[in-house]
């Protein structure tokens, strides 16, 4: 007997893993092309992705990568966005990528789908006339995210973003009753989707995140990228997703004066791909802000910083910016938001703090110094409680279960 198919499918390419949701996609898909022959169904919507591609082969026996351009996503998701269709959702339809889909399922028979983030769900119930065993990887409860951004916002845009939650609220109930088992990256991701949808209880299991730790090592050589001597805190990410846009423009308005009142060397580091323009401009409004923009490695950056900095207002499930700094044995100064899904809180880590001067004084006191017993604790801690082989065996152990006959699905959906 072969090698069995499976189809996956990501809004994404997942390749590099370098932000939050393609470190999850790239160690899924590793994880799984050992088990199965992959077929990969991905958007590419930064074209410095696409010298990549090639990088995805070994992993996958056929792909399929069409760019995602925004302003023609976003025109052809007009449609389905007045029928009701959430916006962020919207921009993902595709009729070429749906036609591949369904010509994949049928050609090679494949009765194993795993869909990455809601933005898949759609694809990967294409009919087929085969048993399908479905996984529908929401990763967060996204919907809520979108709550969380309509309390912040005022006037048009909160209406905007209230609708965005009620309607993406929907669609992952939807999906998760369609698909045979939904995952969530964490137990607190998995009980708040619980708490809006009981009924589905039975549907739903979190598997985590892990932590590549033979990567993210200390011990290893890491050029320092700092120009001198100081104190250097650092903040690392996507600098064009909202969330992390929010987070520095807070703490360089909130906080940042505070630390350099106190260390007036200290110098903050905004560590990450694509900065916007608000971003942009924290580095001219004030002294001791650098906006890197994207970086080969971010290892040095880590390795080499007196704190890292977690300033989330708005985060769904696990951080991964936080378990790379851990994994580096580097504190993290956070918010509650930040510091969500990573399990019981130890002190050891860093510290959770949502005011502005709790937030200064916690990363003046760590840069003032740590303790010798702190060295090896946060790694060895994060080590313990986040493994990609375990997640792994998760996923495995799901895809592995009873297939849904094609009669089953649309009487799951008519529920």
């Amino acid at each position: 007997m072969g090698t069995p198919d499976l189809l996956f499918l990501a809004h994404r390419i997942p390749y590099p893993p370098d932000k939050g949701d393609k470190i999850r996609s790239f160690h899924f898909l590793d994880g799984l092309s050992r088990h199965y022959r992959i077929h990969l169904g991905a958007f590419v919507d930064d074209p410095q992705d696409l010298v990549h591609v090639e990088r995805l082969r070994p992993y996958c026996h056929s792909l399929y990568l069409p760019r995602l351009r925004p302003w023609a996503g976003q025109l052809r998701g007009v449609p389905a966005a007045l029928r009701g269709a959430p916006l962020s959702l919207a921009r993902y339809e595709h009729t070429r990528f749906a036609r591949w889909v369904g010509q994949t399922l049928q050609q090679y028979e494949v009765k194993r789908v795993f869909a990455f983030s809601s933005a898949m769900g759609r694809y990967g119930l294409s009919a087929t006339q085969h048993p399908v065993r479905r996984v529908m990887d929401f990763v967060d409860v996204d919907s809520e995210k979108w709550r969380q951004y309509a309390g912040q916002a005022k006037g048009p845009m909160r209406l905007v973003y209230e609708r965005e939650h009620r309607t993406l609220a929907a669609e992952e109930a939807y999906l998760a009753v369609a698909y045979d088992t939904g995952l969530f990256v964490s137990e607190e991701e998995a009980r708040l989707f619980h708490r809006c949808n009981p009924e589905l209880d039975d549907r739903i299991r979190a598997v985590g995140n892990g932590v590549d730790l033979d990567y993210f090592n200390p011990a290893l050589p890491h050029a320092d990228p700092f120009p001198a001597e100081g104190d250097d805190i650092v903040f690392t990410g996507a600098m064009d997703y909202q969330a992390n846009v929010d987070g520095v423009v807070w703490f360089c308005r909130e906080v940042w004066p505070q630390v350099r009142a106190a260390l007036p060397a200290a110098r903050f580091h905004i560590v990450g791909q694509r900065p916007v323009p608000a971003v942009r401009s924290l580095a001219q409004e004030f002294d001791g802000v650098t906006v890197t923009g994207r970086v080969l490695d971010v290892r040095p950056y880590l390795a080499h910083a007196g704190a890292i900095c977690a300033p989330l207002r708005v985060a769904r499930g696990v951080q991964n910016k936080v378990l790379e700094a851990l994994a580096m044995d580097r504190p993290v100064v956070g918010t509650e938001a930040a510091w969500e899904g990573l399990g019981v809180f130890d002190a050891v880590l860093g510290d959770r703090v949502d005011e502005p001067d709790a937030f200064a004084r916690a990363l003046v006191v760590r840069l003032r110094g740590t303790t010798l017993s702190e060295a090896g604790v946060r790694r060895r801690l994060i080590g313990q409680r986040f493994s990609w082989t375990h997640s792994l065996e998760q996923l495995l152990s799901l895809l592995e279960g009873d297939v849904q006959e094609p009669g089953e699905l649309q009487q799951a959906v008519a529920r």
